[in-house]
């Protein structure tokens, strides 16, 4: 799969966690923008956020990340994004997402199109797609040249196949976890299906030349060229997952763009999603070292 350039925009919701042990900012685009800057990726976010001080905040918090905000649009009317972060036993999360919020108005303008004009990767999520202004600004770019990663995200209640099928029809990647295959699959009367056989499947039926299935402690499965790769994971001590995804992911396509090959990128991004793992929050300060050291602890 050809990229055109290693430019990435990331398009949909920032908000912020309010979990148990505090208030952390979030959301997946964010967080896959956050981390690629990290690794040193060219990358800019598009979403909006209210006029308030929870929006001051965030692009406040951006702009110390080192993230360009001039994506960042500012509503009037609809307030900054909360989502109510939930721990079980194991510190699996669960989320309680408020609306409406700024981000479910995310207006189509003359410099978005322009960023996904130049963009190599565009990466969106299902659940930016929930409210009708937000889904036409996302239809609109997805016409553009850009190789399109859907980073899919379900979180009821918007987890319907009306809603996520249309994305999934327009990517070229596709990025989600064995949950999600298997909710995919009960859509399709594909239940019970052997998961690489579903996963083949899901290309072809998709048209999507590369498909990457998480499975947490588990690791993942990555099909590329016709090829399976599979990496058992990495053993850390998890504080709690959120935000563990969007770092592989981001491990992930960095890994890709360095031209490294697909079991080396997927044992990158494990890496990646462990070391987030072991931390409190979505975007813990990001450390090489300690990935270095994760990936040399198999």
């Amino acid at each position: 799969m050809k990229i055109n350039n290693k430019k990435v925009l990331c398009f949909g919701e920032i908000l912020w966690d309010r979990l148990p042990s505090g208030s952390k900012p979030g959301g997946a685009p964010m967080n896959v923008a956050l981390h690629l800057n990290a690794i040193g990726q060219e990358v800019a976010i598009a979403s909006r956020v209210g006029n308030d001080q929870a929006g001051k905040e965030l692009v406040a918090f951006l702009n110390h990340s080192g993230l360009k905000t001039d994506l960042i649009q500012v509503d009037d009317s609809l307030p900054t994004s909360e989502v109510l972060v939930h721990l079980d036993e194991k510190n699996n999360a669960t989320y309680e997402i408020c609306e409406p919020v700024a981000w479910d108005n995310l207006q189509l303008t003359d410099s978005l199109v322009k960023r996904t004009q130049e963009a190599g990767l565009l990466i969106y999520g299902s659940l930016a797609s929930r409210q009708e202004q937000t889904k036409e600004t996302l239809s609109s770019l997805l016409e553009n040249d850009a190789i399109r990663l859907i980073d899919v995200n379900l979180r009821k209640p918007y987890d319907k196949k009306e809603i996520v099928e249309p994305l999934l029809e327009k990517s070229d990647i596709i990025k989600l976890n064995d949950d999600e295959l298997a909710v995919f699959a009960s859509w399709n009367n594909k239940s019970g299906v052997e998961e690489k056989k579903l996963v083949k499947w899901l290309a072809s039926h998709y048209g999507a030349g590369l498909i990457c299935v998480t499975k947490g402690e588990h690791g993942a499965l990555l099909f590329a060229e016709g090829q399976f790769y599979e990496h058992p994971g990495f053993t850390v001590n998890t504080v709690d997952s959120v935000g563990a995804g969007d770092a592989f992911l981001a491990g992930l396509i960095a890994a890709l763009f360095e031209d490294k090959p697909y079991d080396e990128a997927l044992a990158f991004a494990c890496g990646t999603g462990a070391f987030v793992a072991s931390k409190a929050g979505a975007t813990p300060k990001y450390n090489m070292s300690k990935i270095e050291q994760i990936l040399a602890s198999r």
